[in-house]
């Protein structure tokens, strides 16, 4: 049990859901829980970064925050794509930033110099250093693997495989054909507040008649089970609710295939520790939340279609409904969750009781003091 957190307070949010109550403030606000959370769970578990078409060319990257620094993913001059810390090995310099193509990464402070596969190309005036070695001075490769065209890295090199800790999550998206999706458009929001709270607000449908009555507006769901390191609920809906409800019918078509499952609504997940694959009849968007600090994340929005979607002349057109609501419904959730990290810093705060519909709300919270090396106090 994490010793910065009360007995009592973690009896409470731990008990059975009829009589529990909401985590205490220090959950959110204690930058030890946070400086714990960093090393037992964000720099051991698999973190999203990007889709493989958005590096579809030799030289192609992107670079990112993430709990455990900056890093770049790019395709290598082999077709190979690979994670590297970005970093200049000569001092620590940031080596790129934002997104671009280029033949070899430069230095920008000192003109190190470093190929598409991390090898080391040119140091200037290290001719005389002794022991130098070029080969042990290339970039520091993260350890990557894809999924259905979503690439993830770690820091951690003994992680169990990426398949195995999504468990059954493939087999539940199966009809959706996921892998033959592509990524169209993405905005970046720096919210003032812990990254469980972003996660918890995406999981639960008891918020979205009053924080979104004038958007999406009130909605219901359902919890499904799971195995594997995710979570599901399903959003009940017989049309794509991906569009504002005034968008009638939503402009593109179902996916052909899906099963009787998937016909009945929009799978909303978080796949742990802090990423989210909301799943519609004729699209998919995620929720990338990278947790920078107790009170601090960034939460990245993308969404993909179906390749074939992308073939209409009027895709552009088309696609803007389902832009303009993800953003919309973003910018909402981010207000809310300023003003809530910010009244959980009162003095006065006592955690409050659950509803039935935060049933994953607390099993975000439980999930989480099980990395922590035990949820339940002796």
């Amino acid at each position: 049990m994490p010793p910065m957190l009360n007995r009592d307070d973690l009896h409470a949010a731990t008990a059975p859901l009829n009589r529990a109550r909401s985590m205490p403030a220090g959950f959110y606000t204690d930058p030890a829980i946070f400086a714990a959370e960093r090393q037992q769970i964000l720099l051991k578990r698999w973190f999203f970064l990007a889709r493989e078409e958005q590096v579809p060319n030799p030289g192609d990257y992107l670079t990112f925050d993430t709990a455990g620094g900056p890093v770049i993913l790019i395709r290598g001059q082999d077709g190979k794509a690979r994670v590297f810390a970005n970093y200049c090995r000569h001092r620590g310099s940031i080596l790129v930033e934002g997104e671009g193509n280029c033949s070899r990464i430069v230095c920008p402070y000192h003109a190190w110099s470093y190929l598409s596969d991390g090898t080391l190309y040119g140091c200037p005036d290290m001719k005389d250093a002794e022991g130098f070695d070029r080969t042990e001075n290339g970039l520091v490769p993260l350890r990557m693997e894809s999924w259905a065209g979503f690439i993830f890295a770690t820091y951690n090199r003994d992680a169990p495989a990426l398949i195995d800790c999504l468990g059954d999550l493939p087999r539940r998206m199966a009809s959706h054909k996921l892998n033959d999706m592509a990524c169209t458009w993405r905005i970046t929001l720096a919210p003032n507040c812990n990254w469980k709270l972003i996660l918890e607000n995406a999981m639960e449908t008891y918020h979205t008649g009053v924080v979104h009555k004038d958007s999406v507006g009130a909605q219901q769901s359902r919890t499904l089970p799971t195995q594997g390191d995710w979570l599901c609920i399903q959003v009940i809906s017989g049309r794509s609710i991906a569009t504002l409800p005034g968008t009638q019918p939503p402009p593109f078509p179902a996916i052909d295939g899906l099963d009787d499952d998937a016909r009945q609504g929009t799978y909303f997940t978080v796949i742990h520790p802090s990423l989210q694959f909301a799943v519609a009849q004729d699209c998919m968007w995620w929720l990338n939340v990278t947790p920078l600090a107790h009170d601090r994340s960034l939460l990245e929005i993308g969404g993909c279609f179906p390749k074939q979607t992308l073939d209409d002349p009027d895709f552009e057109a088309k696609a803007k409904p389902y832009y303009d609501r993800w953003e919309l419904v973003g910018r909402e959730d981010v207000g809310i969750l300023e003003k809530q990290q910010k009244a959980l810093g009162s003095v006065a705060y006592k955690p409050g009781p659950l509803s039935w519909r935060d049933d994953q709300v607390q099993a975000i919270g439980i999930w989480v003091l099980d990395q922590l090396e035990g949820r339940m106090p002796g």
